[in-house]
């Protein structure tokens, strides 16, 4: 068996260091940690941090193309207002959702999934292959085995969403497979605790046969209700927490 090359080893450990970098000033930024203060110089966050030049600088890169960060003459590198933050970005949309819980974050993002999904699934039955749907059918069947204490209740969810995205045989809407697999986490979790019971079979089920039999109008209804009940939750929720 081969020594590993201490070179892989070392861009490895350079990578990961620059990962970690990243993940802690992102969660640091979205949480406000720096609201207060000016965002610390390259020099400063390597010994705050522990790390190389090279690995602070990469990771301040990266926070710029997620647009957290700017750099600009005489001012330096400073945090962005929010609204210029790419919220498609998972790793973004991570550290919001991980920041104190927001049902008005929540709302947002649902809003996004109940103009989106439908539309998933119109295609998926109009256009989608029998790849495709077998893929549903699967993703499904993972549901199916979660209820029975065999799978997981929130990754089999989440895999049957991702599912109709990309069974739409459209690559726009698979692209949002990642921003919606990374949101779900938080709603599912939200959801089910808040109905004291996991995501709803039937209402699932009604949207596989509707695909599956290629009536696109039922599957982009049934779909459209099914994230709609989301709403309806959260709106719930919302008028609770104001009480």
């Amino acid at each position: 068996m081969n020594a590993p090359d201490p070179k892989e080893i070392r861009t490895s450990l350079g990578r990961n260091l620059t990962y970690g970098l990243l993940d802690s000033l992102g969660k640091m930024i979205v949480t406000g940690a720096f609201n207060d203060r000016p965002f610390p110089i390259e020099a400063e966050l390597a010994k705050q941090h522990g790390v190389s030049r090279s690995v602070t600088r990469e990771a301040v890169k990266m926070l710029t193309a997620k647009g957290l960060l700017s750099a600009r003459p005489r001012q330096g590198t400073i945090i962005t207002p929010q609204e210029a933050w790419n919220l498609f970005d998972t790793d973004v949309l991570r550290w919001l959702l991980e920041r104190k819980f927001s049902l008005s974050l929540l709302r947002q993002f649902t809003e996004l999934r109940v103009n989106i999904e439908p539309g998933a699934a119109r295609l998926a039955a109009q256009a989608g292959s029998d790849e495709g749907h077998e893929l549903i059918r699967r993703a499904f069947a993972r549901m199916e085995a979660a209820e029975r204490g065999d799978d997981n209740a929130l990754w089999s969810d989440i895999a049957f969403h991702v599912s109709i995205l990309e069974a739409s045989g459209n690559p726009f809407y698979a692209q949002f497979r990642e921003v919606v697999a990374t949101a779900l986490q938080t709603s599912i979790q939200f959801t089910n605790r808040y109905r004291g019971s996991n995501a709803s079979l039937p209402a699932h089920k009604a949207v596989l046969d509707a695909i599956v039999a290629r009536d696109a109008e039922l599957a982009a209804t049934t779909m459209h209700g099914l994230i709609n009940d989301v709403l309806v939750l959260i709106q719930e929720a919302t008028a609770l927490s104001a009480e």
